[in-house]
Parts: C-alpha cells; structure tokens; sequence
C-alpha cells in the first residue's frame, strides 16, 4: 500500500481540470516519477469512472514511445488517487518549442524527424490497442 508520505514532490509539472502533475522522488530508492493526483472529492460519477478507466488503459500500454505506467494508489489523506508514472527528464515537447522561441533558433529537420516518427509511433501503439488519445496538445 502507498501513500503520498512516501514521494517527496520536486515540482508541479502541470494542471488539468481536475488533476495534478507532479516531478516527484520516491524517498525510500531516490526514483524519479511523474505523479498524476486526481481529486476524487468533486468528480460526478462519470469522471470518476474516466479515472479508473484510465488508470486501466495506462497499465495495458507497453511501449518506448508511450509514457510507462508504474502504479496507482488512493492516498487517504488528500482523498486523492495518485497515479505513479515513468517522468521523462528531458521535459516536454512545449517547453522545447518555447526554448527555441527565446533563443531565436530552429529544431533542425533531424530533430523534428525524429520528434513526429516518436509521436506517430505511440499513437499507432495506441490505435491498435483501439485506444483514442483524446488529450493530444503542445499548448
């Protein structure tokens, strides 16, 4: 069983309508994780159902060009389920676009290449898992 105690949280990575992202550490091996809080507190009973649904999907995808699933967990007390996935320290696709626009540069074609076959890659995965990628965006 987990809780939250266990992860020390390093930085928020990012909100959703009724989640967050955060860059945490386990504290008992020092791992590195993406850890997604979901406020179950507020969800109608269809969110609620979206959640546990996605928890499902993210522990049947297997793929290098899919970001891993670890566990999930309800944290009793923030009345949160804690989703534990693999955090990809190279930082996000958004973030590198907005560096190359403070820097008054370009990805080279290589880059960009190798960026849209990853992409291509996970959501074909995706689709012949019949799964639909309904959150797709670089803001």
């Amino acid at each position: 069983m987990s809780s939250l105690a266990e992860f020390q949280i390093l930085k928020k990575i990012g909100d959703g309508s009724y989640s967050t992202v955060y860059h945490v550490r386990r504290i008992n091996d020092q791992i590195e994780y993406a850890l997604k809080k979901v406020k179950l507190k507020n969800l109608s009973d269809n969110e609620l159902k979206n959640s546990i649904n996605e928890v499902r999907i993210l522990a049947s995808i297997h793929d290098e060009n899919v970001i891993s699933y670890k566990h999930a967990f309800f944290d009793k007390l923030s009345q949160c389920l804690c989703i534990v996935m693999e955090y990809a320290n190279d930082g996000d696709l958004l973030t590198k676009i907005n560096d190359h626009i403070k820097n008054n540069s370009n990805f080279t074609e290589d880059q960009v290449w190798r960026i849209v076959i990853q992409i291509v890659k996970g959501l074909n995965k995706l689709h012949n898992l019949n799964i639909l990628h309904r959150d797709m965006k670089v803001k």
